[in-house]
């Protein structure tokens, strides 16, 4: 018999009642560190007192509006990370896959305003992860993904990440972007090098097509900067953006220059929920919030910290954990077990972390983060290991 709830994901036996800070609360009053923040979402952590105040004062004002008006809190934020970025205009959704599918139509609508219809197919990197609809799927290419939805969508090819090599071989005169994350987040924690980023953007240059990044889970802080795009020092023409940049609050946004976002004319795209007052409210706060004096630092410190204490546990548990790898705090530990047990014996030990592939398990703790919580998260870790190491025995 089907559930009422539809059997998607395969859940772990954990509830929450209730949230604060760095950790969430169990119905039995269990207190865990959550060190998966809701898959980079809860950027701020739970509850944070600014974006409950902000969220609260318009609810009591006006929740929703649609776009067939204007939307003042909108409009102030789209000016806000056009002033902080690249980009020209922004587009505003309800999630990182919209903002995906954004950035798709208008790759091929640019090609299609300048006369080059025949420019519509994207290349994206084998290990990636662009979101689930169809588009999307067939972007990243990855076979479990694309299981039981053929025939996949036409105009995606897929090469190796970070090989210079590959993406310039498979541009051909049909091509119209390239699309990479910066730090490959589903697929283990692969963090893209400056010289590749920096490479891309001379072959999207060189070939006169367009760099699209998706920063859905890697932007807003996670790595030190407001976009990881900003450590290699280029500039994208379209970027994906949501998870943290609504602190909890659902919400997408498709950022790009003045040459692909004026293809994007009334009628080409849209969306009922996003831009709402709620999400631009509650964005508006959390960039207050990220923008403030030490605030980003202090991730790429808390970051720095974390990754040196977790090759220290490599290094003292060689049964169980190889390496680490990440930026910023976006940090996978890959594991010579396999991830999902010990993401188990985490949960166990109170401590919430992401699977990403399978051998690595992904953190992503919120940015708020202090040495407190980098010296707990260790501890657990370590007690983990060692509880591993010996039932393994």
């Amino acid at each position: 018999m089907v559930s009422p709830l539809m059997s998607i994901y395969p859940r772990a036996d954990l509830a929450f009642e209730r949230g604060e800070g760095a950790y969430l609360y169990g119905g039995d009053g269990r207190k865990y560190l959550d060190f998966g923040s809701g898959i980079a979402v809860t950027a701020l952590g739970h509850c944070h007192p600014r974006l409950v105040e902000a969220l609260r004062g318009q609810a009591g004002a006006l929740w929703h509006c649609s776009n067939m008006y204007r939307i003042p809190a909108g409009e102030r934020l789209a000016q806000r990370l056009v002033d902080r970025t690249f980009a020209d205009s922004v587009f505003f959704a309800n999630s990182g896959t919209e903002a995906i599918e954004c950035g798709l139509k208008m790759v091929r609508k640019h090609h299609h305003e300048r006369g080059q219809p025949e420019r519509y197919r994207v290349i994206a990197c084998q290990g990636s992860f662009h979101g689930r609809s169809l588009a999307a799927i067939a972007a990243s290419g990855k076979e479990k993904h694309l299981q039981g939805f053929a025939p996949p969508m036409d105009g995606f090819d897929q090469v190796a990440f970070a090989n210079l090599n590959e993406m310039r071989a498979a541009v051909t005169p049909e091509t119209a972007a390239i699309l990479i994350e910066p730090v490959q987040g589903e697929g283990g924690i692969n963090p893209a090098p400056p010289d590749y980023l920096r490479g891309l953007r001379q072959i999207a240059d060189e070939f006169g097509i367009l760099l699209f990044l998706d920063e859905v889970q890697c932007g807003m802080g996670r790595t030190g900067k407001l976009f990881a795009y900003e450590w290699a020092g280029i500039e994208p023409d379209i970027l994906a953006a949501a998870k943290g940049l609504g602190g909890g609050f659902p919400i997408g946004a498709c950022l790009a220059k003045e040459g692909p976002a004026s293809a994007m004319t009334p009628g080409s795209h849209g969306s009922t929920f996003g831009g709402n007052p709620l999400a631009m409210t509650v964005a508006g706060a959390v960039l207050d919030i990220m923008e403030a004096d030490g605030f980003l630092e202090n991730v790429e410190g808390m970051g720095r910290l974390l990754f040196e204490k977790l090759e220290q546990l490599v290094g003292a548990h060689p049964k169980v954990l190889s390496s680490v790898r990440g930026s910023g705090l976006m940090i996978g530990l890959e594991c010579l077990v396999k991830n999902s047990e010990l993401r188990d014996k985490l949960a166990e030990n109170g401590m919430l972390v992401v699977n990403s592939g399978e051998h690595v398990i992904r953190m992503l703790p919120p940015l708020i983060i202090g040495q407190s919580h980098v010296d707990e998260a260790v501890a657990i870790i370590g007690k983990s290991c060692k509880e591993l190491a010996v039932e393994g025995t």
